[in-house]
């Protein structure tokens, strides 16, 4: 595709294309729409999770937070009957210290990759999210222990050792972008595209794949199981542009990534928010984020204010694959 191609071009050039790049995205966005009194807001997914759900926004089931090292000594009994569960650091950001118990055996919790694990490693685990190793700026943390999601069927082989999740952008209360999100052996199970996921390019209209990339580079295949990611759809895909609307709304954050998984029980829930997404989202669909929101900006008011199923709506018709 001529766009990824020219991607590492002149400044002019990607501005042609319509790249949103990090100063535009810093200045331009975030700074012009995101006040840093409402960050903690996403910042801690603890308060995420608190905040989703006094607006209704499925999220999944809390299991316990772990906030002092004296704590950790309630995980035995917090444990004893769970054969799956998530860890994650409050303030974590780029999936790091987030493990998943996908099983067990006597003695031992089994992750996602087919490791075991001993008790005493998860606790070493959520004492270093406690200390703040994988916080942002290193300050005390709170271990968040989640329900396990149970993805949909459907994504059996287009994610290896993990769940796959969905990133939408959301740009003054309108989805403009998404992007599907696909763990592989080499980003060890997590939904990064830094460390080796795949990222999936969705038709805003459709939640059809539109474009595929792993490390920047185009694919069609994914690269451990080799299903076909040309012919991706997602269901319940107006149900996640409505989640996000929603959260932009809940949040006040006027460019925000939201990131959704679709549980097979529950349907799409609520992972995480975002006040700084990155911008990866643009080669992922092979098309910039500069021509969505000058179209966004090109709205009457009263758009804006709209009721969140009416902007998911107005966004579907508004980005196509095409757009």
């Amino acid at each position: 595709m001529a766009l990824l191609s020219r991607f590492f071009a002149s400044p002019g050039s990607l501005r042609e294309l319509g790249i949103v790049g990090m100063n535009g995205r810093n200045i331009d966005l975030i700074a012009r729409l995101n006040p840093r009194r409402l960050y903690p807001l996403v910042d801690n997914k603890l308060k995420t999770k608190q905040l989703a759900e006094q607006h209704g926004i499925p999220v999944p089931g809390l299991i316990h937070a772990v906030d002092t090292q004296r704590d950790i000594r309630e995980l035995p009994r917090l444990l004893a009957r769970r054969s799956g569960f998530a860890v994650k650091p409050a303030k974590g950001s780029g999936g790091k210290g987030i493990l998943v118990i996908t099983g067990r055996r006597p003695g031992e919790f089994i992750k996602s990759s087919g490791m075991s694990l001993r008790l005493r490693d998860i606790s070493h685990h959520v004492s270093n999210i406690l200390s703040g190793l994988f916080s942002l700026g290193g300050s005390p943390d709170t271990a968040v222990i989640e329900e396990l999601i149970e993805p949909d069927p459907l994504y059996d082989d287009l994610s290896v050792e993990g769940v796959p999740d969905i990133r939408i952008i959301v740009y003054r209360g309108i989805p403009i972008m998404a992007m599907m999100r696909l763990s592989t052996r080499a980003s060890d199970g997590k939904a990064n595209l830094h460390q080796g996921a795949v990222g999936v390019g969705l038709c805003i209209q459709t939640g059809r794949s539109v474009n595929a990339v792993q490390f920047s580079d185009l694919v069609t295949s994914h690269p451990d199981s080799g299903a076909d990611l040309r012919s991706i759809e997602i269901p319940n895909w107006p149900d996640m542009l409505e989640l996000s609307a929603r959260c932009a709304d809940a949040t006040g954050l006027g460019y925000l990534g939201c990131d959704v998984v679709l549980d097979v029980n529950r349907g799409p829930l609520l992972l995480e928010l975002n006040a700084r997404p990155g911008l990866a989202i643009q080669i992922s669909n092979g098309s910039g984020l500069a021509p969505r929101v000058a179209a966004v900006d090109a709205l009457p008011s009263s758009a804006l204010l709209e009721a969140p199923a009416d902007r998911a709506h107005r966004a579907q018709s508004m980005f196509a694959a095409s757009a």
